[in-house]
This record gives structure tokens, sequence and C-alpha cells, in this order.
């Protein structure tokens, strides 16, 4: 491997793959990558502070802690290249307009369900609770008000009490395999097949579906000004780094560089 040098720094190989570990990856090489231009990338910025005389100044944040100097200087180099202006409200109606699915409430989920457990590692087991769902759907479907006395007698998840009755859900409160089932059924409809999941093989009913309603704008215009603050701001910081890579003499790592002025 290169050794990775900015400028007349040279970056440890020692400490690129101890920061490796703070970069979750499919591979140890995609986990090395990954710490390697982000200490590149430190190591960029640091020097740059010092270049232009930076007082660290590091602040106390939550809880007591203390802002490393490193950090401090990272921050208020930061602050005084990188500038964006805030999001006006046309700008933040545009958005809005173009995303509406992101602002509605959830569709919610009123169901029931009876647990056969089983672990998915166990073929025998698991395939004994599909046959006992699958006889359970069976008697509902020609017994549907059975379902209540069937989840107590045989249900093996705690909702059971409650004749299997889980409340409300929304997409990502249940797995998704269970989920896939639940979001395609109608109101009142029992689900024709056993549902296979992690957890074992469940009978499915879905009771009530309740449709999410789109938000107002004024009631998200401040999450969008955030929001597009945020991504202008950290469009600026990665200009900002790629000039600073095309000034600086780097070996051993590519960091893409640009020449245009920063975009603000």
């Amino acid at each position: 491997m290169q050794t990775i040098r900015i400028n007349d720094v040279t970056i440890p190989e020692a400490a690129v793959l101890a920061e490796a570990q703070h970069h979750p990856a499919a591979d140890a090489k995609a986990a090395r990558a990954a710490a390697a231009e982000a200490l590149a990338v430190r190591e960029l910025l640091l020097q740059e502070a010092r270049r232009q005389g930076i007082d660290p100044s590091p602040r106390t944040e939550g809880e007591g802690r203390r802002e490393t100097e490193d950090d401090a200087l990272i921050r208020r180099l930061l602050d005084a290249n990188v500038t964006v202006p805030e999001a006006d409200p046309e700008t933040c109606r545009r958005y809005y307009d173009s995303n509406p699915q992101r602002f509605r409430s959830p569709d919610l989920y009123e169901a029931a369900h009876i647990l056969f457990a089983a672990a998915a590692d166990n073929e025998e087991a698991y395939e004994r609770a599909a046959s006992k769902a699958a006889a359970a759907i069976a008697t509902l479907q020609d017994n549907p008000s059975a379902f209540d006395r069937l989840a107590r007698e045989l249900s093996d998840c705690s909702s059971a009490k409650d004749g299997g009755r889980l409340g409300q859900v929304s997409r990502g409160d249940t797995v998704p395999e269970f989920e896939t089932f639940l979001c395609n059924l109608e109101e009142s409809q029992l689900c024709p097949v056993p549902v296979r999941t992690r957890y074992g093989v469940h009978v499915l009913r879905l009771d009530r579906r309740i449709d999410g309603r789109q938000l107002p704008f004024e009631a998200v215009e401040n999450r969008i000004a955030d929001y597009l603050q945020t991504a202008s701001w950290q469009r600026a910081v990665a200009q900002y780094i790629r000039i600073l890579a095309g000034r600086a003499d780097v070996s051993g790592i590519t960091l893409e560089a640009a020449a245009t002025p920063l975009v603000q």
C-alpha cells in the first residue's frame, strides 16, 4: 500500500487501520479506503486552518464534553470559509410541492395475528409451525369469528391475551416480510397464506387501514428550511475540500480536486 502524504505530513498506516474501525463497510478493503480518505481530508483541513492562523478556542459541548483542539480548528475553519444562504420561503415551497410523499403522516394499520413461533434455521420445527398456521387459516376461512379464541389458545406472541390484536402499526414497525403482506390486505381481510418471518409463521388479519394525510406546508416549512440549509452547506464543504485538495501535494490517495471557486 502506498504511503499517504498530505504536503509534508505522512499519515501512518497504523492510524488508518485504527480509524477503519469507525467506518462500517462491506469488507476490510472498503473500510480502509473510507478511513484513509477521512484522515486525509482531516489533515488537509487542519493544515489549512494552521496556515490561516486560526485560533482553535475549543468549546464545551453537551454533558460537559470539551471539544478537541483539532475539532475546534476544523469547525472554525469551515465557519470562516464556508457560508451558504438561508433557504427562502419560495425555495422551501418548491421543495414541498415537488416531494409531497415526504410530508405525509404515515398510513396506520390495525392488525391481529396468531404466531406459531419457530427458528428459521430449524427446518423441521419451522415446517410444523407452517402446517399449524395453514390449519388455523382453514378454520378461520370457515369461521372468521373464531380468530380471537384461536389467538388466545394458540399464539406464541404476548398479544395472545388481547386476541392477537397488535394495535396500530405503521411501516417500519414490523419486520419487512410481515409488512409486505400487511400493507397489501384489504380491511377485514384474512391473509390466505401463512406469513413466514424470522420469528416463525403468522396467521394475519388486517382489521382497519387509516390513510395518512398530507401535512400542511406551514407545519413543515422550518424542517424543510433546515434540511435545505444543511444540504447546501454539505455541498459547499465538499467543494471547499476539493479546492484545498487541488492546491495541495497529495500522494498515496486520490482526493478529487476542483479549480472552480467555492459555490455558495
